[in-house]
């Protein structure tokens, strides 16, 4: 299958072109791509995947210019896999899904699989899901941001196939914003799906790691451990760029929008748009009662893909445009420290409960509105942050 051109996965053919950069320079290969170190753990076994749209096989990722590819599933049917059923996570299968939809189960009408939702009825696979599998297999393309919740689909999984007895294998994929560590470290009594255990905010792993950290530290429930094998990638270091050549989700469209997704997602738990309701998704940000003499630009959320009911749809809201501003792979609060400062109703800002979950803390906000500078918030987390970095160091698979 070629490259596919659909607008709701496929990136520009600019972001094509920083992709075949990217992997020819640094020739990155991808854990999906070393068939041969995982294809003997499938043979004559009854398989499931845990997959979406990103889950792929680069056919020539040395040519330049050559996106083709094929999803996984649709390979391993080829390769003669028994393939018996696909967990699909939030944003459905084939990543058409809004955030927070909940998605259903449903039949995937290229291969006839049974694809059974994990963000819907069901968060884990239940008993009846796995009778018929021997191994699962999990590959997704993340983002490394704590309250993306395919992390919290890994850790159902894991948890799944630790009360089943099935093994599972990961194909690890890069963390484009993998080359740091920032953000509160979640709080238990604000764990949830937006974020399930005490890791930073940005929290500087693979999807690989990440599956080690829960094991090690025994997060699943009664300190069960899965039975985990993890095919590494080739070439790969956490300082590494990668551009993600499908959108892992139908509102991260760009390079740009994955790396201002750890800053602007806070806004996620405001009622301030982050562009959704537009082609600048997580590339700008604004709302009808933000100060419009000191926020010049402006522009109109509509329903669009991926986004049915934007926040302000169809009203005028005032921010600021950071599409075409060079952005470094970091984490800021100076957006939503700035946003707050310069609304006109600042009540109107926060919805309480919802910022609190995705920033894993009630101090944040609180600190944001007793006007804490940037640089005095984050000296309140260091100490937590320092932690973290000595336990991830237990649990890194690549420098």
């Amino acid at each position: 299958m070629s490259v596919n051109t659909d607008t709701s996965t496929a990136f520009t053919q600019a972001q094509h072109d920083t992709f075949n950069t990217t992997m020819q320079e640094e020739n990155i290969i991808v854990a999906a791509n070393r068939t041969e170190l995982y294809l003997p753990l499938l043979k004559e076994k009854r398989v499931a995947v845990v997959a979406n749209q990103t889950s792929v096989i680069f056919k020539n990722i040395e040519t330049p210019h050559d996106l083709s590819y094929t999803h996984i599933v649709d390979s391993l049917l080829h390769l003669n896999i028994n393939i018996k059923n696909v967990f699909a996570p939030e944003h459905g299968f084939r990543g058409t899904a809004d955030a927070g939809e909940l998605v259903k189960d449903g039949m995937d009408t290229k291969t006839g699989l049974p694809v059974y939702s994990l963000h819907g009825k069901h968060k884990k696979p239940t008993a009846s899901h796995l009778k018929d599998v021997d191994i699962l297999v999990f590959d997704i393309q993340d983002v490394g941001v704590r309250f993306y919740t395919y992390i919290s689909t890994l850790h159902y999984i894991m948890e799944a196939c630790a009360e089943q007895n099935i093994p599972l294998l990961i194909l690890d994929r890069p963390n484009p914003n993998g080359n740091y560590i920032d953000g509160p470290v979640l709080e238990k009594k604000h764990s949830s799906f937006l974020g399930m255990h005490p890791i930073p905010l940005i929290h500087g792993m693979t999807i690989g790691e990440y599956a080690k950290m829960i094991n090690g530290e025994a997060w699943l429930t009664n300190g069960k451990t899965c039975d985990i094998t993890i095919i590494e990638m080739k070439n790969y270091k956490h300082d590494s760029t990668y551009s993600l050549p499908i959108r892992p989700s139908p509102n991260l469209p760009n390079d740009q929008s994955i790396v201002l997704y750890p800053s602007l997602g806070l806004f996620e738990g405001t009622n301030i748009n982050a562009g959704r309701g537009t082609e600048f998704q997580f590339q700008r940000f604004g709302a009808p009662f933000l100060d419009k003499n000191h926020f010049k630009f402006s522009y109109t959320p509509v329903a669009n893909f991926g986004s049915k009911y934007p926040k302000h749809q169809n009203e005028t809201c005032y921010g600021v445009d950071l599409s075409e501003v060079k952005v470094e792979r970091s984490f800021t609060l100076k957006y939503v420290i700035d946003a707050f400062n310069h609304a006109l109703d600042k009540s109107k800002v926060f919805n309480t409960s919802n910022f609190t979950t995705h920033a894993g803390t009630e101090k944040l906000q609180q600190q944001i509105e007793s006007g804490l500078t940037e640089d005095e918030i984050k000296a309140t987390w260091k100490d937590d942050i320092d932690a973290y970095k000595k336990m991830r160091r237990n649990y890194l698979i690549y420098n």
